[in-house]
């Protein structure tokens, strides 16, 4: 089945969403279907990312990466969508946020696996094998992939 598919078939799971925007930031399924896309999208983009970088190796680099809370809080607010937030939310609210925004763009068909994982690929810079210089370069990727899908996500007035 391709992925694009998911337009049709899935859009009823945040059709109740629509007209409540603040919502999508704050609902608990959508942070969980959005986990597991941020993690698995940024595993797979870390690792072409330094199967290319490092390229003495003769096999893949597979990488499997859970995004520390820190990353995607400080994305959200670089981006600014914080106001997608709960109020007064620590960085574990701040996460769950943008995985919901994240899930909502999916889901919406707006875009796909594929598409997010190009995205996070192409904004990865420097040797981050190194934990210092991932953390940074990951909170400018996770910046620029919700910007690039922030004008699919209804505003809050």
């Amino acid at each position: 089945m391709e992925e694009n598919n998911n337009k049709n078939e899935l859009i009823f799971l945040i059709s109740d969403l629509k007209d409540k925007p603040k919502l999508i930031g704050t609902d608990k399924g959508l942070a969980k279907i959005g986990d597991g896309i941020v993690n698995l999208t940024y595993s797979v983009a870390k690792s072409k990312f330094l199967t290319r970088f490092k390229s003495n190796h003769e096999s893949p680099i597979r990488e499997g990466k859970k995004v520390d809370k820190h990353i995607l809080s400080n994305a959200l607010k670089n981006a600014d969508m914080r106001k997608y937030a709960k109020t007064r939310p620590d960085s574990h609210d701040l996460a769950n946020t943008y995985e919901g925004l994240i899930a909502y763009v999916w889901l919406s068909g707006r875009i796909t696996i594929k598409q997010i994982i190009s995205i996070l690929e192409s904004q990865l810079e420097d040797d981050i094998s190194n934990y210092k210089i991932e953390r940074i370069s990951a909170i400018k990727t996770f910046t620029h992939l919700l910007r690039s899908v922030k004008k699919f996500i209804p505003r809050i007035e």
